[in-house]
């Protein structure tokens, strides 16, 4: 019937919790949410400029440990500014309409960046809630879907009224330096926000200072003026000599306005120096006078047509009667009323595909006519509205996944069972995919011993190869050169990698990640050559497969060879090698060996500067560094079973 029958043992129920409990479940959630709103380090375009986004990617990991509710955590992104006394989250969490790319100011017209920006925020809300290729009607009335470009323009009168600039600011001061686009707000707390008082009230007496010294100046300059010209009127020696004098008080008067100007320049570095270490999350906010839409005839930004009003799609479910014009919050709650068609969907088959590999819709970005079939549509309807019944409740909707009886088939099936259903539409087995970049990392730094659990923050830059920014970066970037940071840093979580928009990190695209340019709801899987050669040369790879050798060859308890082994490939895979398995490795540590004995050099290159112990050589460091590697790179490692 398509339903999904529930199974699972008390302790079955009870690990699914406490890994729903775990901080870094909303850590794991959060990447394929970033994936569909396109979250950067990086403005893109152009000079691809740094812009400061932390926060918002901080509170979507908040939202899913803390299990807000699905309809809030729409609300807040798509109007969480025009709540009557918005919280600092609401406020953060609108900053959903500021992670367009965005043009340099000069670049285009600012005709032209505007319109790009809205109509990007119109496609985001399309495919982030709505399934749908609203932008396919930007120029023409959708060529598959019942969606015309009336439709299309009227949804962008509800985000065309922001009270901001359409393009980046200009390449200095402190909102430059810090990545951040009017509006925004600093996110202080009680005793940052009492410095920053402090340092502006003595950026405001030394501009009083200054504009004193300035008036007596001038009021001193306008006596020599006085003086100077009773002497050229012939006035005497007496005014000759109160001439001098007043020289002499002008020349003095100088030098404290010029002392003066110093002090205020120290004050405002201060407080600039300081303001640059607050965090900050550019959000969003209405203009107070409201600006008309219209439709752009061609997709023209320079050829406006007939005026709309802020409208829904006609063929979806109308918005309810409001005694005003509708905004944002109407759109947000005509969106997660319990009667949309499509919303719930659209989430559901989402969280489906993230532990199936591919949604009931496997077009989860189009679920229009273009669009797949779902290949169980009672399924589909069924967890929709159980989503939407529990309260939009994400925790229990992931566990009565994870629980089903589908969920937990092996994926081992017979030949003719692949042959019939290759891509497994039936759901008559386990699903078996490779495993997403940003796991495949994590997954090595945990099980090497190096991962950070550290949350929250601002990106990091994991070491990447030398010269990586070069191609995109132009002299005036910022930043031009990958710096990359050190210490505990490199070991975070790959959610907080810094993303630059030209340069996205190579460890995530080559194996898939998308660029984040463009809203992305289904990643890609390929399989190339180049995926292997990172897997297995990759630096930071390498230097978690030495950490865990180290780790291993020092364990007094674990003495033989076959332990050793046992423990590197169960601390990996979570399984035991088989003993033909056991056997193939120990064959390959005692040729490793016997290859470092001969070529001591490559030993020592290979074993870099980890710290083994005393008596390993090292011939037989880098051997078991190398079978470490090895079994990194095994299919069971890096594909879901």
């Amino acid at each position: 019937d398509g339903i999904v029958r529930l199974v699972g043992s008390e302790m079955c129920i009870r690990d699914r919790d406490r890994l729903l409990a775990s901080p870094h479940h909303g850590e794991h959630m959060a990447k394929y949410w970033l994936d569909v709103v396109r979250f950067a380090d990086t403005n893109g375009i152009h000079h691809d400029h740094y812009r400061e986004l932390s926060p918002y990617r901080d509170w979507v990991i908040r939202a899913f440990n803390e299990n807000l509710p699905y309809d809030d955590f729409i609300r807040y992104q798509i109007a969480g500014d025009l709540y009557p006394e918005p919280s600092r989250d609401q406020l953060i969490a609108s900053g959903f309409h500021r992670l367009h790319l965005i043009i340099d100011v000069g670049t285009a017209l600012p005709e032209e960046s505007f319109t790009r920006n809205v109509l990007d925020r119109v496609t985001s809300v399309g495919t982030a809630f709505l399934g749908l290729t609203v932008q396919c009607a930007v120029c023409h009335d959708h060529k598959y879907d019942p969606l015309t470009m009336s439709d299309f323009y009227s949804l962008t009168a509800f985000f065309n009224n922001i009270d901001a600039t359409p393009e980046t600011g200009r390449r200095s001061g402190t909102d430059f330096l810090r990545g951040l686009q009017p509006p925004y707000i600093n996110l202080t707390n009680p005793q940052q926000e009492a410095e920053l008082s402090r340092l502006e009230v003595e950026v405001k007496a030394a501009q009083a200072d200054l504009a004193k010294r300035q008036a007596e100046l001038r009021q001193i300059q306008k006596g020599q003026e006085a003086l100077e010209a009773q002497e050229a009127a012939g006035d005497g020696v007496e005014a000759n000599e109160r001439s001098s004098e007043e020289a002499d008080v002008q020349a003095k008067a100088k030098v404290t306005v010029e002392e003066a100007q110093k002090r205020l320049k120290a004050a405002q570095q201060a407080r600039d120096d300081y303001l640059i270490t607050i965090p900050a999350a550019m959000v969003m906010k209405e203009r107070s006078e409201v600006r008309p839409a219209q439709i752009l005839i061609r997709g023209a930004y320079d050829n406006p047509g007939e005026q709309v009003d802020r409208a829904t799609p006609a063929f979806l479910p109308p918005m309810r009667d409001e005694d005003s014009q509708p905004n944002r919050m109407d759109l947000a709650n005509w969106l997660v009323d319990p009667s949309h068609p499509l919303t719930s969907r659209v989430t559901v088959n989402r969280f489906w595909q993230q532990f199936s590999g591919v949604g009931i819709v496997r077009t989860a970005e189009d679920f229009g006519a273009q669009g797949e079939w779902p290949s169980h549509p009672d399924l589909l309807d069924y967890l929709a509205v159980r989503f939407v019944d529990s309260g939009w409740n994400v925790r229990q909707l992931l566990k009565e996944i994870v629980l089903s009886e589908t969920y937990q088939q092996s994926s081992c099936a017979t030949p003719e069972d692949y042959q019939n259903d290759p891509d497994n539409r039936l759901l008559a087995r386990g699903s078996r995919f490779r495993m997403d970049s940003e796991l495949i990392r994590d997954q090595v730094l945990a099980t090497s011993g190096l991962l950070s659990r550290k949350l929250y923050g601002k990106s990091v830059k994991p070491p990447q190869p030398e010269g990586l920014w070069t191609a995109v970066g132009m002299p005036s970037s910022y930043p031009r050169e990958f710096k990359p940071d050190s210490g505990d840093k490199i070991y975070r979580r790959s959610v907080y990698t810094f993303w630059k928009r030209g340069m996205p990190p190579p460890q995530m695209t080559i194996l898939n990640a998308p660029s984040r340019e463009e809203c992305i709801a289904r990643r890609e899987r390929t399989n190339t050559p180049l995926q292997a050669l990172l897997l297995l040369n990759e630096e930071e790879y390498l230097k978690a497969a030495r950490h865990l050798a180290s780790s291993v060859l020092e364990e007094k308890i674990q003495s033989d060879r076959a332990a050793r082994i046992n423990a590197i490939y169960e601390t990996i895979t979570g399984y035991v090698p088989s003993v033909a398995e056991r056997k193939a490795f120990e064959q390959l540590v005692t040729d490793l060996e016997s290859i470092y004995e001969e070529s001591p050099e490559l030993a020592a290159e290979l074993c870099g500067e980890q710290t083994f112990p005393a008596e390993v050589n090292p011939a037989r460091c880098a051997a078991w560094a190398m079978l470490t590697s090895t079994i990194y790179n095994l299919d069971i490692t890096k594909t879901r079973q």
